[in-house]
């Protein structure tokens, strides 16, 4: 059975760039890999094919001589040397394509963004690498997430070398292609039908080595220094808020860019104020007179200023009280919350004899100003006759 044409295989034109025919490849391995395909006899051999199609095509020389001899330039060895693509051969191709050199270059754009981010696209000059993400957690009053401030925080962590410039090497020499991977960064061996990819034992993957490494960082590009950063902490935030400041995490190793930092705020309880979201809560005691004659009374609010509340005569334990726009700010926005009062009747305690005498003869001349009391009372009688019946 003839084979398919690779441009074909991989559902792109003869004419594409080698970004499409990247996004090409991508596109097909999802469609068609095994896992996502069992109920799919042809998939596997499908796949492979794609595979195999993208080795050839990926590479500008194994490229120009299937344009030009097609399938027979890797057949036998002869279309190879006709067309001078050179470094073909046919016995490490076994099983359908070098399926890791073809799979890794769509691997790195799939997942290179996780784990610390980047990959090689981000990673700076060969052989550097990104820095890491530093948390910080910082504590602020209640009384800073309403007004907002300008937090001055110590980071411990890394920076870049001043003696090597962050290259590692002494004086700041560049560092040298590595001898044995090439700069690639991977080795190579053959192991029967298969073609074995590892990382570079010499340069550790990064492709480069450092001839006379950096005595102050040991040729890492980065040592080890407290730093003091300015914090901008907005009005609204809340335990769990997060802030990035980016470029301010670990430094990146032999040049590579650094990491961020990110800032988690913890909002410390109040002596005062309970928050839910924007909404304030405060519990302020009510005397058991001003409760039953109703009055007036000062609230505390959070900016610092006070707010005159009418109590209404007659008011329970419970009863809330709302001041509109005197809770929090908004994160993002001039919205304020509501602040929300609780009234708490208050018992006196310690009292004189003149004061219990007339708190027997107010007892006796309030029988019947209890409704609730009364209602309750009367519920509990019928429960104990029904219990008795």
């Amino acid at each position: 059975m003839a084979k398919r044409d690779y441009y074909d295989v991989l559902g792109a034109s003869k004419g594409a760039s080698a970004d499409e025919l990247k996004k090409a490849f991508r596109k097909k391995v999802k469609e068609l890999h095994p896992d996502q395909n069992q109920d799919n006899p042809n998939a596997e051999a499908q796949f492979k094919d794609v595979n195999e199609a993208y080795d050839i095509l990926k590479d500008a020389n194994k490229r120009a001589a299937y344009d030009r001899f097609g399938h027979a330039a890797f057949e036998g060895g002869t279309g190879a040397s006709a067309g001078g693509g050179g470094g073909f051969h046919p016995g490490a191709r076994q099983g359908g394509g070098d399926f890791a050199s073809a799979f890794s270059d769509v691997f790195d754009d799939l997942f290179g963004d996780f784990m610390g981010g980047g990959g090689r696209r981000n990673a700076g000059p060969r052989g550097a690498a990104r820095g890491a993400d530093l948390r910080y957690n910082l504590r602020v009053s209640l009384e800073d997430a309403y007004h907002g401030k300008a937090a001055t925080i110590t980071v411990p962590g890394s920076t870049a070398c001043d003696k090597c410039n962050g290259t590692g090497a002494e004086g700041g020499a560049e560092p040298t292609t590595c001898p044995t991977c090439s700069g690639m960064g991977k080795v190579r061996a053959q192991q029967g039908f298969f073609t074995v990819e590892r990382t570079c034992p010499t340069c550790s993957g990064r492709g480069q080595v450092i001839k006379n490494p950096c005595g102050a960082c040991a040729g890492a590009g980065r040592v080890q220094r407290d730093r003091t950063l300015s914090v901008n902490v907005p009005k609204g935030v809340e335990t769990g808020t997060r802030i990035r400041l980016a470029g301010e995490g670990e430094a990146g190793l032999r040049g590579g860019p650094s990491g961020d930092l990110y800032i988690f705020i913890e909002v410390r309880e109040h002596g005062i104020f309970q928050r839910d979201g924007q909404n304030l809560y405060c519990r302020i005691p009510v005397p058991m007179a001003t409760a039953a004659l109703g009055g007036k009374l000062e609230a505390p609010t959070l900016d610092g200023g006070r707010s005159r509340v009418d109590v209404p005569a007659g008011v329970q334990s419970g009863k809330q009280l709302r001041l509109r726009g005197k809770g929090m700010p908004a994160l993002r926005g001039s919205q304020f919350g509501d602040m929300y009062i609780e009234l708490a009747v208050e018992t006196p305690v310690n009292l004189t004899a003149r004061q219990r005498e007339l708190l027997r003869e107010f007892e006796e001349l309030s029988k019947d100003n209890n409704p609730e009391g009364s209602d309750f009372f009367s519920r509990v009688r019928k429960f104990w006759d029904g219990m008795k019946g």
